[in-house]
Formats: C-alpha cells, sequence, structure tokens
C-alpha cells in the first residue's frame, strides 16, 4: 500500500526560533503548554514529535497556524 508520505518523513519545526526571537524560557514555555522543559527541549531538537493537542497549544501560544511552525520533510 503506498501512503502519501515516506517512511523517512520526519517532522520539523521552528518552536526553538519562535521562543528565542521573543525571549521566552523554555521552563515558562512549558509552564504555558503544561509539560516539561524536557519535552520542549525533544521538540526544538527535532526528537519528539508533539500530539495534535500539543501541536495545537504550541500554535495557540505564539498565535500562529500549526503548518506556519511544523512541517514534514523527507
Amino acid at each position: 500500500m503506498a501512503y502519501p508520505y515516506g517512511v523517512k518523513d520526519t517532522v520539523r519545526n521552528t518552536v526553538y526560533e519562535l521562543r528565542t526571537n521573543q525571549a521566552i524560557t523554555q521552563e515558562a514555555l512549558a509552564e504555558a503548554l503544561s509539560v516539561s522543559r524536557q519535552t520542549v527541549i525533544a521538540i526544538e531538537r527535532g526528537n519528539y514529535a508533539p500530539s495534535i493537542l500539543l501541536a495545537l497549544k504550541i500554535s495557540a501560544f505564539f498565535k500562529l497556524p500549526v503548518e506556519k511552525i511544523f512541517t514534514i520533510h523527507d
């Protein structure tokens, strides 16, 4: 069965850039999202693709559409 995206696809994001451009600490972002600082670190490093709910929370926090923050790359 063919899938629209390949097995090697990854989710990339701009959370680090958005956070640092607004001078927000990882701790403050984590608190606002009700997650651990380690979760924010993992998302920023690309080691963790957030759930839809968390991606929507991040989108709302930065007041940007999800697709402006998260993209699929192969």
